[in-house]
């Protein structure tokens, strides 16, 4: 469980621990591992070990999605709620494009019991019937070719739009340049 709960996220703190507490249950030795401390050097590791880059927060709890973003640009198609950095990154597949991951959640209820069962049954659904069969669809080499082609649309659709430069750019266009304007 890779992130930190956002300081506001009373619900994903507590999710933290609960999940901490089953990592150190015997019962479930070896299934749970929960990684202390996660920082860039850990994300590394992280970004670099995975198939798929789950993230689902309760919204809008997002904090930003770089951690989401460091995995796109590494070949690592997200699975995100339609928050934080996502609504502006995904893109379903269409006739010219492969996907670059896959979204969920795209309907917000006023209670959290609600929206956890109406997101927890769309996620299963979203693995059920797109995630796990596109991955395990083989070639005859045993190359998951359609996975291949989601894995270099995350790297394409991520690498200049969530950028440092692109960042700069905007500040300066929208912030620093209208900003200098009106003190003129």
């Amino acid at each position: 469980m890779p992130g930190k709960a956002h300081p506001a996220d009373g619900g994903g703190k507590q999710l933290i621990q609960d999940v901490y507490q089953y990592a150190q249950d015997v019962e479930f030795g070896g299934r749970i591992a929960f990684l202390e401390d996660y920082d860039l050097h850990m994300a590394r590791f992280l970004v670099q070990g995975v198939d798929v880059w789950l993230n689902n927060p309760r919204r809008p709890s997002e904090a930003s999605g770089t951690s989401g973003m460091k995995a796109a640009m590494n070949g690592v198609p997200n699975m995100s709620l339609l928050d934080g950095w996502w609504p502006e990154a995904y893109h379903p597949a269409d006739e010219k494009r492969a996907a670059n991951g896959w979204a969920f959640g795209e309907v917000q209820y006023g209670d959290w019991e609600t929206q956890d069962e109406v997101d927890s049954q769309a996620l299963y659904r979203l693995l059920e019937e797109q995630v796990v069969p596109l991955y395990y669809d083989r070639d005859v080499n045993g190359l998951p070719r359609g996975w291949v082609k989601t894995m270099k649309e995350a790297m394409r659709t991520s690498l200049a739009a969530f950028s440092m430069r692109r960042m700069v750019k905007e500040y300066v266009e929208q912030m620093y340049l209208p900003a200098l304007r009106s003190g003129e």
